[in-house]
């Protein structure tokens, strides 16, 4: 069967597709695009090596629009860059290509369009500023005829990243709609953009005015019409007036008169006046673009805007051309507003599913959902060679276990009897909608390997005209998401599952004691095992708890429900671990009920006058394992430790924090365990079904490195509460206990990801073991966990066939003894063309990637190598995009992909997180702690996780549910008069400026002035109050983790923890802003076309 085609059962999904010029769009589902573009302009062909100056024109540009000229003639290549503008809509630039993005990349200048002095090292190379006054720009002098400045190096303005930018001169104006908007504007804009200083930047003084010669441009396109000569101006443009260029002579151009002069700043270069596209009335359409992508003028007041302008001329003196950055923002915000209103199908094999951050429902017509698999690519080379040449990683981020929202059907239960599914003689791989029945549905072929296999007789069917099944409508034929009721030939020892039992192990130190970690514990428990997982028709969770307290010394405990009190016994001798009582150790909480809550009552009360600091760990994991083994049932280890485990017993570890050695190569060391002795035991763990969650408690260094290994190995979680304080941390501790009791859990599982011929899975991150290759196996599976496997060619793959992925798992959930197998499978398309790789990836599937794989590296390698690893890769993927897919172009533009071009502002976030790129207040534990987390994220989680979502309550609109649209994170975008709130999945920061109105303080604090605010946001009876907590809510609802919420005043110490996840900038580090980053990957791919 050709997988390119539609699943049998599925009708096509009818929404069109993108369309891409020269391409048939039969298998996209769109239509074929017009080869040119009827109107009033001429065809465009390319560069030319200069411009012809005219006489100025006769009559001098109107207040609305852009001074008109003459139409250009042919030239011989077509550019194919387009940049993106967030602009005023009335400005003037070309349209977007469906495949690509264009940068110009150099040293952008504090104010564009006037040249000045480089930047400062401590100054921001960019400023946005508020919304522009409409029509106002800037104006300069008449130039002087034959002037120049010598050429000379840039002063260097960045510590570790030093853009280099083109030695060629490039006025581009282009610009492009939003990625999903394909619609084309005909029409001229009527006004010209508007640009606005910022405030903040000093005013360049100019040069002196002499005479020197001017190199001549060297790839500029020739306009022969004139532009108009403005009048002198110094100082920033006020808002009525124009902005305009000078006249220039064939190769040469004057210098303008200088800004005033701003004091300890050395006089710059000419600033060289700019102006946007002009009106060309007599020219007819451009010429289509190879690739499908074309160049046009727009009508921007009807366009939407994918990004932020930032224009200047390069100077070779500075270094500066033409920048433009992107909004991710506007992306994020275009994808919500195309693909929210109708559901997602998966019927189409290839089809890039919208955006992590974009609500949207699923329609399962044969391929697995997005919320179960995403993929890096949809579209995937045929070739090893091919995939090498592109450094694309071909990769999915897996999540079996997936909550899915209520109007969404969870996978529907398959039942083949006693004999168990229906799979594959050779490949072993399951029934599923890319099986083709033939000889009249008596055998089938395999859509993984091609064998023929006999069909069971209490499986046959006959096939009807078109040869499908008559009940191809049966959810293993005709769904990419479903699930077997397994036989006991599928479970462990050939034996169905016993319910699993919850261990409850609590540090009862002095440190523990005294922060009142042990109460909270305590008391909480009383309630919370009321609520464990159970069956929707059970009375009662079958589930069995048992409980454990220690410090140098372990305390088991007997509740039986036959005591009138608990019974406490010591195990002294913890070398030896072992439990020292089965019957009453593990018990129903419904039966036992009353001695478990004496138990939990007398705790608190027997160690509240500990004075024992010291604690073992090791032993305190084998207790449960014991008693796990002892029981012959799966279950999990929840454990409340505080310090560093240093008491005599096996997994004694000692304080190893050194921070000497971070930046050198034994920095890899402090990531990798102390002892071998924990890693051996998460083995024995996962051999029993034993999972661990494990809760952390300290005051200084405990080694999170070594302790985390058997949360990592045995699929459980980490939380670490540092410098824990009952008062304020204790909602945000005991919503996560909350959760880890109760959410959706399987245990004791085994995970295949089986491919069909010509890829193979090769290496997998997560929390899990892996004893072989293929095999994943999971001690514990919750609804959070991910599992990231990368795959790679072992033969050629057909872009007949393309290739097919199929992950099956067998679990045991925690509320049932039965064993489910639910099974997933996703088909992505084979290519020969670069182009369609870049034009079908999903570029957060790819940051979850990249981080998993990067912050895996620094196990083995220093974090300054595995940085310019991923940098390098980065730099490859994007240089193979421009030398085979993007038409020619000048080199001192950076041409991104449209599926990435958000690429370098989240791979920089990546590169100066705190694991790779730490800070000096960034503890070895924490580092640990995040790789740790990291490592299991989902790709919703890692997005907001490096980029974090910063809102403007100030538009808050209590009328709408919908939240504010966020705003970039940089400084630059805050307020002094404005109230912002900020999550990245771990911490809540309610930021308020200095300036901020009265009337949205008495809202917010129900104080009257900005000295009054209390870090503790009261709850008040208005309605503004009311929307915001439910805001913070609906927030705190979307992450796994209880994100505790924090006061910020502007200028108070907390102020520099909040611009820590201002990504965009520069950080206290040396990690480089967004600007920065974007120029040094400019210079990285220039040095690998050259």
């Amino acid at each position: 069967m050709n997988v390119n085609q539609q699943a049998h059962m599925a009708s096509p999904y009818g929404q069109s597709h993108p369309g891409y010029q020269g391409y048939p769009q039969g298998g996209y589902g769109g239509q074929h695009m017009t080869a040119s573009y009827s109107g009033q302009y001429a065809p465009y062909n390319g560069p030319a090596s200069g411009y012809q100056q005219g006489g100025l024109p006769s009559v001098p540009p109107t207040s609305s629009q852009p001074p008109l000229i003459p139409a250009p003639p042919s030239f011989s290549q077509p550019p194919t860059n387009v940049t993106i503008s967030q602009a005023s809509p009335q400005g003037f630039y070309a349209a977007a290509l469906p495949s690509q993005q264009s940068f110009t990349m150099s040293t952008p200048p504090s104010q564009p369009p006037v040249c000045g002095t480089a930047p400062l090292p401590s100054q921001p190379l960019f400023s946005s500023g508020p919304p522009l006054p409409a029509q106002s720009s800037f104006s300069g002098p008449p130039p002087l005829s034959h002037s120049s400045f010598p050429v000379g190096p840039p002063p260097s303005s960045q510590g570790q990243i030093t853009p280099t930018p083109p030695p060629a001169i490039q006025p581009v104006f282009q610009g492009g709609p939003s990625p999903s908007s394909q619609s084309q504007f005909p029409g001229p804009p009527s006004q010209q953009p508007t640009v606005s200083p910022p405030s903040s930047q000093p005013q360049f003084p100019g040069p002196p005015t002499q005479q020197l010669p001017v190199p001549p441009p060297t790839s500029q396109p020739q306009f022969p019409g004139p532009l108009p000569q403005p009048p002198s101006m110094q100082g920033p443009p006020l808002s009525h007036q124009s902005l305009s260029g000078p006249p220039m002579s064939q190769a040469s151009q004057g210098p303008l008169s200088g800004l005033p002069a701003t004091s300890g700043m050395p006089p710059g270069p000419p600033p060289i006046a700019m102006q946007g596209p002009p009106m060309q009335p007599g020219i007819q359409g451009y010429q289509s673009q190879q690739n499908g992508e074309s160049l046009h003028y727009l009508s921007s007041s009807k366009q939407k805007w994918t990004g932020f302008l930032v224009a200047a001329l390069y100077v070779k003196y500075f270094h500066v051309e033409i920048i433009v950055w992107v909004s991710g923002i506007q992306v994020i915000e275009d994808d919500k507003a195309n693909k929210s209103g109708e559901p997602f199908s998966t019927g189409v094999r290839g089809q890039v599913p919208p955006l992590v951050t974009t609500n949207f429902l699923v329609r399962d017509q044969g391929n697995a959902s997005p919320r179960y698999i995403r993929c890096t690519a949809y579209n995937i080379p045929c070739t090893s060679d091919m995939a090498k040449q592109s450094q694309v990683p071909l990769a999915a981020v897996i999540k079996p276990l997936a909550t899915l929202p209520p109007d969404e059907a969870l996978s529907y239960p398959v039942d083949h009897g006693e004999r168990g599914p229906i799979r594959c003689n050779r490949c072993k791989a399951y029934m599923c909608p890319y099986m083709q029945f033939i000889e009249g549905g008596r055998r089938f072929q395999c859509g993984f390997c091609s064998c023929v296999t006999e069909v069971p007789p209490y499986y046959f069917q006959h096939l009807d005209h078109t040869g499908k099944r008559v009940d191809c409508d049966r959810p293993e034929l005709s769904l990419g998401s479903y699930e077997f009721l397994a036989t006991v030939e599928y479970c462990k020892n050939n034996k169905l599952p016993q319910p699993p039992a919850y261990i409850f192990l609590i540090d009862v130190s002095y440190s523990a004691m005294k922060s009142g970690l042990v109460s909270i514990v305590c008391e909480e428990l009383k309630t919370l095992l009321d609520y464990l997982p159970r069956e929707t028709n059970e009375g009662e969770s079958s589930i069995r708890v048992g409980f454990v307290t220690y410090n140098k010394v372990l305390h088991f405990y007997n509740v039986k429900s036959s005591l009138a009190q608990p019974q406490m016994m010591v195990v002294s001798d913890v070398a030896d671990m072992f439990v020292p009582l089965l019957d009453g150790f593990l018990v129903n909480v419904g039966e036992s009920r009353a001695v478990i809550n004496s138990l939990l009552d007398q705790i608190p009360e027997m160690f509240a006058d500990t004075r024992e600091t010291e604690t073992v760990f090791g032993p305190v994991i084998q207790a449960g394992l014991e008693a796990l083994k002892a029981a012959d049932c799966a279950g999990k280890l929840f454990v409340f430790h505080s310090s560093l485990p240093i008491a005599e017993a096996p997994g004694k570890l000692k304080n190893r924090e050194d921070k000497k050695l971070i930046g050198t190569d034994k920095e890899k060391s402090l990531f990798q365990p102390q002892v071998t002795f924990y890693g051996n035991l998460a083995k024995e763990c996962v051999a029993q079904g034993c999972c661990m969650d494990l809760f952390l408690f300290p005051n200084q260094y405990v080694d999170v490195a070594t302790l985390g290994i058997v949360p990592s190995f045995t699929g459980g979680s980490l939380y670490k509460y540092t410098y824990f304080q009952a008062t304020t941390d204790r909602e945000c501790f005991l919503h996560d206990l909350r959760r880890a009791v109760q959410k959706h859990m399987g245990f004791d599982a085994v995970m295949r990801v089986r491919t069909s011929t010509g890829i193979r899975a090769m290496d997998f991150y997560g929390s899990f073991y892996m004893s072989n290759t293929t095999d994943v196996e999971l001690a514990g599976l919750d609804c959070d966990k991910t599992i990231t496997v990368e795959f790679r060619h072992d033969d050629k793959l057909s872009e007949e066939t393309g290739a097919l992925i199929q992950v099956r798992r067998l679990r045991t959930l925690s509320r049932s003894p039965f064993s489910h197998s639910p099974c997933f499978v996703t088909p992505v398309s084979a290519t020969q063309c670069l182009a369609d790789l870049y034009r079908n990836c999903e570029t957060d599937t790819l940051i979850n990637f990249f981080a998993k794989h990067a912050y895996h590296s620094v196990l083995s390698n220093p974090t300054k190598n595995v940085r310019d690893g991923l940098t390098n890769q980065c730099a490859q993927i994007l240089a193979c995009y421009r030398k085979n897919c993007a038409s020619p172009s000048s080199a001192g533009q950076l041409i991104l992909p449209e599926c990435m071009k958000l690429l370098p502002v989240y791979l920089n976030c990546v590169l100066k997180s705190d694991v790779l790129h730490p800070g000096a207040d960034v503890s070895l534990d924490e580092r640990a702690y995040l790789r740790q987390l990291v490592s299991c994220m989902d790709v919703a989680e890692s997005h907001v996780f490096f980029y974090p979502r910063l809102l403007p309550l100030q538009k808050l609109d209590l009328e709408s549910e919908a939240l504010p649209v966020a705003v970039r994170d940089s400084e630059e975008r805050l307020s002094k008069g404005g109230v912002y709130l900020l999550e990245n999945g771990l911490q809540l920061f309610l930021w308020v400026g200095a300036n901020t109105q009265q009337e949205l303080l008495q809202n917010i604090f129900g104080i009257s002035s900005f000295g009054q605010i209390d870090p503790n946001m009261v709850m008040l009876n208005n309605p503004y109050s009311k929307k915001l907590r439910d805001m913070i809510k609906s927030i705190r609802d979307q992450r796994s983790r209880y994100m505790k919420l924090l006061v910020v005043k502007q200028e108070d110490k907390l102020e520099l923890i909040f611009r820590h996840f201002l990504v965009e900038d520069k950080n206290n580090s040396g990690g480089a802003s967004y600007v920065d980053f974007l120029c040094h990957m400019h210079k990285e791919i220039r040095q690998l076309l050259s």
